[in-house]
C-alpha cells in the first residue's frame, strides 16, 4: 500500500482548511442598523436549493439576482427588528397547517409528518426546520411591508360592475361546467402482490352481492366502511367532472361507468388503479355555460360574477404588493448599506 507521507497529509489538512475558509468569507454585509454578514456559503446554498427547484443551472445573471434577493431580505429583516415586529410560533404553524391542508386535496387524506417533510424537500429542497425559518422571516418582511405601505395595499380600487361584465364577455366561451357528477365510493384496496389484489376482488364481491342495485343497501355498507378497523375504504369522493383531465386520474373505465348512472343508482364492481370500487351518484350536473350569476363549481356558493370580481381585484392587489414592495425596497437600499465582495464570488 502507498505510504502517505507526513507533506501530503498537511496538504490535504492545509486544501480543507484553505476551503472552509473560503466557505466563510463573505459574499457581502450588510448594516443597516448592524453589521450581518452574507457567507459565501450561504450564498451558494441558497444558489443550489434554487437550481435544485428549477431543476437547472443558474446563470451568472440569476445568482447575482440571488444575491440581491438575500440581500433585500437582511435588510427588510433588520428594519422589521429596529420596528419590533415579530412572528410567533403560532403564526408559522398557522401558514404551515395551511399547507397541509393544500396537500390533502392533492393526495385526498391527511399527510403524515414524514410526508409533509419530503413534500417540502422535493419543492424547496429545504429540511422542516429551515422551512420554517425561512417562513417565519418571509411573514416578518410581510407584516413590515404591511406596517409601511398597508395605506397603499388596502386602497386598491374594487372592480365595478362595468369592468365584471366586460372581463365575462371576453372569457364567456371558456366559462363552461362539464358535466359533473357526485359520488360516494366504497373501495377494497390492493397492494402489489397477486394474494393482495385476490383478496380484495373476495371482498368487494361480497360486498356487492350485500349492496345488490339497491341504494339503501349501498347507504349502510359505506356507513361501516367509515369505522376505524372496518377493512375497506368508504369515502365522499366530491365533484367528478367529464373531461380529459379526470379520464387521466381515475381512468377511462370509472369516467364510462360514473356517467351512465342516474342520480341515486349503484355501480357495478370497477377495477381501479389501487382496489376495487363500488359508487353511487349522489348529484349530477348537466352541461351548461354559465351565465354572470350561476355557481362557478358544484358544491361552492361563489357565482361567476364573484369569481371574476375577486380575480381582478387579486390581480390588483398583487400589482399594488409588488409595486410597494419595490419602493420599500428602494428605500432600504438607499445610501446603499451593504457592500458586495465581488473578489469573494465565483459567478
Amino acid at each position: 500500500m502507498k505510504r502517505i507521507t507526513l507533506f501530503a497529509l498537511f496538504s490535504l489538512f492545509a486544501a480543507a482548511w484553505s476551503f472552509a475558509q473560503a466557505d466563510l468569507q463573505p459574499a457581502a454585509i450588510v448594516n443597516l442598523t448592524k453589521s450581518e454578514p452574507i457567507t459565501v456559503k450561504q450564498f451558494r446554498t441558497e444558489v443550489e436549493n434554487m437550481e435544485k427547484a428549477s431543476g437547472r443551472a443558474l446563470t451568472q445573471s440569476e445568482q447575482k439576482e440571488v444575491l440581491d434577493a438575500m440581500i433585500n431580505e437582511r435588510l427588510a429583516l433588520q428594519a422589521a427588528e429596529k420596528d419590533r415586529i415579530v412572528v410567533t410560533d403560532s403564526e408559522v404553524n398557522q401558514q404551515v397547517n395551511q399547507l397541509k391542508n393544500q396537500m390533502i386535496q392533492v393526495v385526498g387524506r391527511q399527510p403524515t409528518d414524514a410526508e409533509f417533510a419530503a413534500a417540502i424537500r422535493s419543492q424547496t429542497g429545504l429540511d422542516i426546520a429551515t422551512f420554517r425559518e425561512k417562513l417565519r422571516r418571509q411573514l416578518i418582511i410581510q407584516k413590515y411591508l404591511m406596517a409601511k405601505k398597508q395605506s397603499t395595499i388596502e386602497g386598491v380600487k374594487v372592480p365595478s360592475e362595468a369592468e365584471i361584465v366586460s372581463q365575462y364577455n371576453l372569457a364567456k366561451a371558456q366559462l363552461v361546467r362539464p358535466d359533473t357528477v357526485r359520488i360516494s365510493m366504497i373501495q377494497a384496496t390492493y397492494g402489489q402482490d397477486a394474494a393482495s389484489k385476490t383478496k380484495a376482488k373476495e371482498l368487494i364481491d361480497r360486498l356487492a352481492r350485500e349492496i345488490g342495485n339497491n341504494p339503501s343497501k349501498f347507504d349502510e355498507v359505506f356507513i361501516r366502511g367509515q369505522a376505524p378497523n372496518s377493512g375497506y375504504y368508504a369515502a365522499d369522493e366530491g365533484y367528478l367532472p367529464r373531461n380529459m383531465q379526470t379520464a387521466q386520474v381515475v381512468g377511462q373505465e370509472f369516467i364510462n361507468v360514473a356517467f351512465s348512472l342516474k342520480q341515486g343508482e349503484v355501480s357495478r364492481v370497477i377495477e381501479g388503479q389501487r382496489g376495487y370500487q363500488i359508487i353511487k351518484v349522489t348529484e349530477t350536473y348537466a352541461m351548461k355555460s354559465l351565465d354572470l350569476d350561476d355557481i362557478v363549481q358544484p358544491g361552492s356558493r361563489v357565482t361567476v360574477r364573484e369569481f371574476i370580481g375577486n380575480s381582478l381585484l387579486q390581480e390588483r392587489q398583487a400589482e399594488v404588493v409588488a409595486k410597494a414592495s419595490q419602493e420599500l425596497i428602494d428605500e432600504l437600499r438607499r445610501g446603499r448599506p451593504f457592500q458586495i465582495f465581488e473578489k469573494n464570488l465565483s459567478w
